[in-house]
């Protein structure tokens, strides 16, 4: 899971979930009633989807698993919790059927004071609520919220830790393989290889090798190859424009653009460039 920035829609979609909003409120619409005008809503319905899909990490993937394609519009608080929010746009994530409809469903823990216990990637940190064990594909939860995250969506079920267990080992390989390119002066072909990673299922991966490559220890975490390619100033711009800095909520991970072709780039950062073996 990785941080989500949420778009503005539209008036006329806007305007749309107002008076929506306005006559449950109205008729003091209870769960069947809200239920029942959500499956009415086409238009609206179709408008939210549009926006959640711009905003999806990845092609389309889902905002809780990041691995499957994003096919439901999910309530963050499910109606049963709060019919009021059924047209409310910071209400809506693009989820998968699993996550949507096998595992979170109706699910909602809160604590004590009755915060919501789970991760709403639109508004909070992952990385606050979850660490990413990269060799093993595992989320380790750092916070009561992140306990709950994973046990509600099953972030750590079989078929996930197995493709995020992968995806650190692709991504490591395509990240050298850029940095081969962009020492070479092939700055087009890099940027192919390091655009192709933004379409990626999996994008907590990426992510969190970002982030653990400005920690101590991360040669032991990544290898000194990929903390090399990591150290190519250039490489880090394609992946986030700006400047290497760890994940965070402001700053998600955007399309890569190809860099202009350039003198062969310094590499500056956690590490010092290592010779590769043959």
């Amino acid at each position: 899971m990785i941080p989500v920035v949420r778009i503005g829609i539209d008036d006329e979609l806007a305007a749309r979930l107002a008076a929506r909003t306005a006559q449950l409120t109205a008729a003091g619409a209870g769960t069947a009633a809200a239920r029942a005008a959500w499956r009415s809503a086409r238009v609206e319905k179709a408008g939210i989807r549009d926006h959640l899909v711009r905003m999806a990490p990845g092609v389309q993937r889902c905002m809780y698993c990041g691995d499957s394609l994003g096919t439901d519009i999910d309530h963050f608080e499910p109606i049963r919790e709060f019919p009021g929010g059924t047209f409310t746009w910071p209400n809506h994530l693009l989820a998968c059927s699993f996550c949507n409809s096998n595992a979170k469903r109706d699910l909602f823990p809160r604590d004590a004071a009755g915060s919501p216990l789970l991760i709403d990637p639109t508004r909070d940190d992952p990385a606050e609520h979850l660490r990413l064990v990269l060799r093993t594909g595992v989320y380790r939860p750092l916070t009561r919220k992140g306990t709950e995250s994973i046990r509600v969506f099953g972030l750590n079920r079989a078929d996930l830790t197995r493709g995020r267990e992968v995806a650190f080992a692709t991504r490591a390989a395509v990240l050298c393989k850029a940095d081969d390119f962009l020492v070479a002066g092939r700055a087009e072909e890099a940027g192919r290889y390091l655009r192709a990673l933004a379409e990626e299922p999996h994008a907590s991966v990426l992510h969190e090798m970002l982030r653990a490559s400005l920690l101590p220890g991360a040669v032991e975490v990544l290898g000194p190859d990929v903390m090399a390619a990591l150290g190519n100033r250039t490489l880090i711009e394609v992946l986030r424009p700006g400047a290497a800095q760890p994940p965070g909520p402001a700053q998600p991970p955007g399309p890569a653009q190809p860099p202009e072709p350039a003198q062969p780039p310094e590499r500056t950062g956690p590490a010092a460039p290592a010779p590769r073996a043959p």
